[in-house]
């Protein structure tokens, strides 16, 4: 039996999963060997269904965050005022979080603001985070700089080979290695900076593209880098799973 853990999903969210679809897709993923799944915040109200999702499921755990396309139009977050449990042992991270620069309207100032806020809360509850950066590696290392020795992974990294090299050189971080890598020429990390995740329910990997992603396909993702990387599926299994557990710091206690 394979011991993965999906770094990075969404089951929890009610606008992709109905409640009986994301349960049977918790059963498949525990049939394939994912042990752990960590369902991620993207807003106030949904990493408290993240939180409530994770509370009613043996081996899934949850983010706060609030993501970056959060503080375009009228969806600006005053963080200060939004509820975060602090007490809860199944909470793990803080995420998603960053900067997204992709469209041409976004404000950067507030997602700047935001993401300092966001990292402050990390640092204040001593919690890794889980970074969503799209067209702003510039300012993310800039921003990121002035909060030493903060842990994290680069989710879902789309990058140049420059920017993957400043990552391992310049950080601590991990990457993130999803579906998108299957059917993709993006640079491959290497094995010790990797977390294995799906963004369930986006980025399905090869060979069902086409299809809703699920915390399952974290098998095939896994076979897939064997492959590339000229591995035995083991030693891709056992040290993914080491990285995303010293991250994570999860603990049996905490899994309820």
């Amino acid at each position: 039996m394979s011991y993965l853990i999906d770094s990075h999903s969404h089951l929890h969210d009610r606008q992709f999963f109905k409640e009986e679809q994301a349960e049977e897709m918790v059963k498949r993923a525990y049939e394939k060997g994912v042990t752990k799944i960590v369902c991620i915040g993207t807003d106030p109200t949904d990493s408290m269904a993240a939180k409530d999702f994770a509370n009613s499921h043996k081996g899934v755990y949850w983010t706060y965050g609030v993501h970056p396309e959060e503080t375009n139009g009228d969806r600006t977050i005053d963080i200060q005022n939004a509820v975060f449990d602090r007490g809860c042992e199944k909470l793990i991270a803080i995420g998603e979080v960053g900067l997204d620069y992709h469209s041409e309207d976004c404000d950067r100032d507030a997602q700047i603001k935001l993401f300092n806020e966001m990292l402050q809360l990390a640092k204040d509850n001593n919690l890794p985070l889980s970074f969503h950066v799209r067209n702003a590696f510039e300012d993310f290392f800039a921003v990121t700089a002035n909060f030493p020795g903060i842990r994290g992974v680069v989710h879902s990294f789309t990058d140049s080979k420059k920017t993957l090299k400043k990552i391992l050189n310049d950080t601590d971080f991990y990457v993130g290695v999803n579906g998108l890598a299957t059917y993709s020429t993006l640079p491959t990390p290497p094995l010790e900076r990797i977390l294995l995740e799906t963004d369930a329910p986006f980025l399905t990997p090869i060979p069902f593209r086409g299809m809703i992603n699920e915390s399952a396909y974290i098998y095939n993702i896994a076979e897939w880098l064997s492959k590339k990387l000229e591995l035995d599926f083991e030693t891709v299994e056992k040290e993914t799973t080491k990285n995303a557990e010293q991250l994570f710091r999860f603990s049996d206690s905490n899994d309820r």
